[in-house]
């Protein structure tokens, strides 16, 4: 699925302690909340928030599912965001013919020569079907022809990816039960979680209001 994703590159200012990240990736299926959470760390970071374009001219076609359009509407984003390169390469995965992916993995590979490793990766992942109702929520008539059944390959993509991902410190975080775009408390605790330094890869489930 063509789709986007946000980061946090730290400014060059003295931090606190040697081991605080400075390049953040923040990762995850469409609508699961990356660019929010790109923005509040970019601000309480002091940081420059690198982040996708929302205006790829492919999308409507890629939606309405036409032939060509998923290759046309990932070779826009990879063109225009060099810096969400592994999350585009596990999606087009889903989404790209032999050949398609063939072509996709060459300027992969080139782009992704001249980039930095992140220090840290932060995952955002949901549900499908919670994914589905923020989908809906949102009212955006394209991403609206959105199937339950593509969402839920997406998500599968995205665990098979990082399932085994090593490249660089990870938080997984579930953000089935909250929606901290939507309420102030459930940011406040995944904010809290943040403060911690990450080593490896990590879990957080965060647990929604309570009734």
């Amino acid at each position: 699925m063509a789709n986007e994703s946000s980061s946090a590159k730290r400014a060059p200012i003295p931090q606190r302690g040697p081991q605080a990240p400075r390049f953040i990736v923040i990762e995850g299926p469409l609508r699961v909340g990356k660019s929010t959470l790109a923005k509040v760390l970019a601000e309480r970071l002091h940081a420059r928030r690198l982040y996708d374009c929302e205006d790829n001219p492919f999308l409507a076609d890629f939606y309405k599912e036409k032939p060509g359009s998923a290759f046309r509407a990932q070779m826009y984003f990879l063109m225009e965001r060099q810096r969400r390169l592994r999350e585009a390469l596990a999606v087009a995965n889903l989404n790209l013919n032999d050949e398609e992916l063939k072509l996709y993995d060459r300027y992969y590979e080139s782009l992704a020569a001249e980039l930095p490793a992140p220090d840290l990766v932060i995952y955002l992942q949901a549900k499908p079907e919670v994914l589905r109702a923020r989908i809906a929520k949102k009212a955006s008539r394209d991403e609206a022809q959105i199937a339950l059944e593509y969402i839920e390959e997406v998500a599968r993509a995205y665990e098979h990816f990082f399932f085994r991902y090593a490249a660089s410190d990870l938080l997984v975080i579930n953000t089935s039960e909250i929606d901290f775009v939507e309420r102030s408390a459930d940011l406040q605790q995944l904010l809290r979680r943040l403060q911690d330094p990450v080593k490896g890869t990590q879990y957080f489930l965060p647990l929604g209001p309570s009734e």
